[in-house]
């Protein structure tokens, strides 16, 4: 559920039926996750900070999805401690001097989707999604699977690099 603000600060979403006005905070509530969004007359949203954004997003899966991207959030954040958390598209997405990759979640995989992965060397084979792109590359992960937690902080890591060379 999703409470809007109006630019003179008034829910918007409550009178919509979104939200109740009484919204508690982000992540928190009866099996219900109710962000706020500002909503400017231009149309504009500024969102709560990613990662409560993200956080939400583990919470309202509430499932094995759920579990799946907070594990895959977690090794990212092992492999790079300088990656910047942002919600973009309506997914989590991580970057580091570019994008690394977004966290996507359907109804029976959990996705992600690597920005330039095509340009990186995957040893291990996690990559089995998108593989015909000439720039992205996916890795779905599908109830029961198991990760190969090392191959995919090097794959990160990798990808932290391309985008380092990238820059220069």
């Amino acid at each position: 559920m999703v409470a809007l603000r109006g630019s003179r600060g008034g829910l918007l979403g409550a009178s919509a039926g979104l939200c109740d006005g009484a919204c508690p905070p982000p992540g928190i509530g009866l099996g219900v996750v109710c962000y706020e969004k500002d909503v400017t007359r231009s149309g504009s949203q500024h969102d709560a900070p990613p990662s409560q954004l993200i956080d939400a997003r583990i919470e309202e899966l509430s499932d094995w999805r759920g579990e799946m991207l907070a594990r895959i959030r977690a090794l990212i954040k092992q492999a790079d401690p300088e990656v910047v958390e942002e919600w973009k598209w309506g997914v989590p997405v991580w970057s580091h001097d570019g994008l690394i990759c977004t966290g996507e979640t359907y109804k029976n995989v959990v996705k992600m989707t690597f920005a330039n992965g095509a340009s990186l060397k995957d040893p291990s084979g996690l990559f089995n999604s998108s593989l015909g792109g000439k720039v992205r590359r996916a890795i779905d992960v599908h109830q029961g699977d198991k990760v190969d937690e090392q191959a995919l902080k090097s794959l990160i890591r990798a990808a932290v690099k391309l985008n380092a060379s990238n820059r220069g």
